[in-house]
């Protein structure tokens, strides 16, 4: 996986992952983040497709948030 760069994004834009990146991450398989993101529990960008399944892309901020430890509280 190439690594990618954040000082190359502009302040406005966000880092985004696709599925398979997210899973590699979570270490979970591509089904489970899909699962994850039909039932609400991780947001992503639905992008236009024309294939079988719907195309995502999660934003970084998204994914570090998945990845706090839960507060104490």
């Amino acid at each position: 996986m190439p690594k990618r760069s954040s000082s190359a994004l502009s302040e406005n834009q966000e880092e985004l992952f696709t599925v398979s990146e997210v899973a590699e991450r979570l270490r979970v398989d591509d089904t489970t983040v899909r699962r994850w993101i039909k039932n609400g529990v991780l947001d992503a960008i639905v992008l236009p497709h024309a294939g079988d399944r719907q195309a995502y892309r999660i934003r970084r901020s998204t994914l570090d948030r998945l990845l706090q430890p839960a507060s104490a509280n």
